[in-house]
């Protein structure tokens, strides 16, 4: 049996079962076909699959450490974006739209806008692409990565390349109150 026809045999068998591992794991059945087929790439580049003595398990434990490092990532971003949100209710990060901003907290904000925009403004294309699809249209990581043609995990990649520049610029401007 030649190569693609036993990739063939596998994902014809074991696709679908897999998608539903991975779904379950991830909580997510568009990153669970997307890392399905990831693994099955994966195991197409071997020199000769066809020769595993057990392809199955081979192509479980390919997607199970896909789900893993999936999953790491994800909380790293969420782990992220709940330092901002903390940052944000701590007041560090305050709205100049709140009713009773003075005129520096409104010259202070506008500061910071722009610094962020000409943060934004220095990302490479795709990074800039995916950032400003999900924080000004609020698409979510599966169409993005549809629109961009890239995977979800390097929407999330360039989503966090994003925030950390953006955060970055912030904190060489503004350093925080205890380093002053």
């Amino acid at each position: 049996m030649d190569r693609d026809q036993f990739i063939a045999d596998l994902v014809t068998e074991h696709g679908v079962p897999l998608e539903k591992y991975l779904a379950r794991k991830l909580g997510n059945p568009e990153d669970a076909a997307e890392l399905a087929q990831e693994a099955f790439i994966r195991l197409h580049r071997l020199e000769q699959p066809e020769n595993l003595d057990n392809a199955r398990a081979f192509l479980y434990q390919v997607a199970t450490n896909l789900a893993v490092d999936q999953l790491r990532r994800r909380q790293l971003h969420y782990k992220y974006l709940n330092t901002e949100k903390g940052m944000a209710e701590s007041g560090e990060l305050h709205d100049p739209n709140a009713a009773g901003a003075s005129p520096e907290q409104i010259i202070g904000a506008r500061e910071k806008l722009a610094t962020i925009h000409a943060a934004v403004d220095e990302l490479p294309f795709k990074v800039k692409q995916a950032f400003l699809l999900h924080r000004q249209s609020g698409m979510p990581y599966s169409a993005i990565a549809e629109q961009l043609q890239v995977s979800v995990s390097s929407v999330e990649k360039y989503i966090l390349q994003a925030l950390k520049h953006c955060r970055n610029r912030l904190s060489n401007l503004y350093p925080p109150e205890d380093s002053k």
